[in-house]
């Protein structure tokens, strides 16, 4: 296999491990339940303390992999991310597994943005790039999609330690071929400084506004649990923006790059797709299960077609973004997801079958998301410096996770108000779809949103010739190009 398949493969398992932890043990915290004995309120903390760690050190883990090179810091976290599986496995009591999935969500902050520089530094003609990214994000659209279905069979015939162990081999291999193909970055190129303050800053500021989001679906908006958390969270990143623009020597984030408006519109974007879409795994199996009474397992196997349409979609957006540019492709993909969702909202209903309900919506819905993703990736990393790729990354995934994080609040709040506000007299499965319709309909304002936003802000070079690259800025203490001060 030539080098480039390999660092492919590579960039590919990292975001499969990490994007199918995201759905695997989801299906088994009711036996993690009662196999370690968690008391009651603490277990969705299985969940939640590997999500606001990786939230949190996402532009972290960009910064490192720009500072230190792909192949140590992929190396450092692909290695903390299987060893901490390995302990979550083996866990023997409740703090044990908290401390281990905490551990895993760094390894995974500092392993999801090498997974996507790999592939910016390695393949950098427009269509090989297109496609490459077009691999990576139907692989990742697999592994979100198999996670359920691979959780629920282990679970049920194996154990749910086995929800932990059963990446540990990928992780094995994929270490072991990175030290040996990966280049070493040569330590005469190692800066060896970094903004601590700044890592700090936005650390606590993400994780105060993740950690607000989800308690807000339980204590609601207006409680101190989700007020304290929120505002300081955001005083804390409005401090961390300001530091960087004013007082860092070497910002963690060079707001320079904002200004290329590939980065910035491909941001704004991605934040719309992932308000819409990444709650849709939870928000689709609970509608099953609540309304029409699946089981668990058979939710997530009824979610196995619409994780094939994930991966179709994703597996042929780079040919289309290729053709006619990233700005039309990513609008017409957010279009179609945008189609989907909005008739999976006039579709639902108690007594409705699942392939009219369900099946058809949520293939149109899962194609089309799964393939925008490809080009606003190209854009998003489109016209970066090669030494800030990791940047570009750690940015463009930190918006991801949080627009999901937020999208799941927002959307499974919305349902249990609206179901609340149903009439008394409504039969409950009626009331609950009344819930879900209102959140199926918000999730298609925020893919027409994001279409919108695509179109008229994205840039609108289609040619593979000419690249898809909006214009550095040079010369400028917040230029992309090199330090603040222009020596870099």
């Amino acid at each position: 296999m030539k080098r480039e398949g390999i660092v492919l493969a590579l960039a590919c398992a990292g975001a499969f491990v990490v994007i199918l932890d995201a759905t695997i043990v989801s299906v088994a915290l009711p036996a993690i339940r009662f196999g370690l004995g968690f008391p009651d309120g603490a277990l969705t903390w299985v969940v939640n303390a590997y999500t606001l760690v990786f939230a949190g050190f996402l532009l972290l883990g960009g910064r490192l992999c720009d500072e230190f090179g792909v192949r140590r810091i992929f190396v450092l976290g692909m290695s903390l991310f299987t060893v901490a599986r390995l302990a979550a496995g083996l866990a023997g009591s409740p703090e044990t597994l908290l401390v281990a999935r905490a551990v895993q969500g760094f390894g995974g902050a500092l392993l999801m943005p090498v997974t996507l520089s790999l592939l910016t530094t390695t393949f950098t003609e427009p269509a090989r790039r297109a496609r490459a990214l077009g691999t990576w994000s139907a692989v990742g659209a697999a592994g979100a999609a198999a996670g359920p279905v691979i959780g629920g069979l282990l679970t049920q015939w194996a154990g749910w330690r086995w929800v932990f162990f059963v990446s540990v081999p990928i992780g094995v291999v994929a270490v072991f071929v990175a030290g040996a193909v990966l280049p070493l970055r040569d330590r005469s190129r190692l800066h060896g400084r970094l903004d601590v303050l700044g890592a700090v800053l936005s650390v606590a500021g993400l994780v105060g506004v993740v950690y607000a989001v989800m308690r807000s679906s339980a204590d609601g908006w207006g409680s101190g649990s989700v007020l304290l958390p929120l505002v300081g969270g955001l005083v804390l990143l409005g401090v961390f923006v300001l530091h960087q623009h004013r007082w860092a020597d070497e910002p963690l984030v060079a707001l320079g790059i904002f200004r290329l408006r590939s980065v910035s519109s491909g941001n704004a974007v991605i934040f719309l797709l992932g308000l819409g879409f990444l709650a849709s795994p939870i928000l689709l199996s609970l509608y099953l299960q609540d309304v029409h009474g699946y089981s668990p397992l058979r939710a997530g196997l009824a979610y196995l077609p619409l994780g094939v349409a994930m991966f179709a979609g994703a597996r042929t957006a780079s040919g289309l973004s290729v053709r006619i540019g990233p700005r039309r492709a990513a609008a017409l993909y957010c279009a179609i997801g945008a189609v989907g969702f909005a008739g999976l909202a006039v579709l639902a209903g108690a007594h409705s079958s699942y392939v009219v309900s369900v099946l058809v919506p949520g293939m149109v819905f899962g194609f089309g998301t799964a393939a925008a993703f490809t080009p606003i990736t190209v854009a998003a990393t489109s016209g970066v410096p090669e030494r800030q790729n990791g940047l570009a990354a750690g940015l463009l995934n930190t918006v991801r996770q949080t627009s999901g994080a937020l999208g799941l609040a927002a959307l499974t709040a919305l349902a249990a108000a609206v179901t609340a506000s149903s009439p008394s007299g409504l039969p409950k499965g009626e009331a609950l779809v009344h819930g879900y319709t209102a959140a199926f309909l918000a999730s298609a304002a925020c893919l027409a949103a994001a279409a919108v936003v695509a179109a008229v802000a994205m840039p609108g070079l289609s040619s593979p010739r000419r690249g898809w690259a909006g214009r550095p800025v040079h010369g400028t203490k917040d230029s992309p190009q090199g330090s603040p001060r222009g020596g870099k």
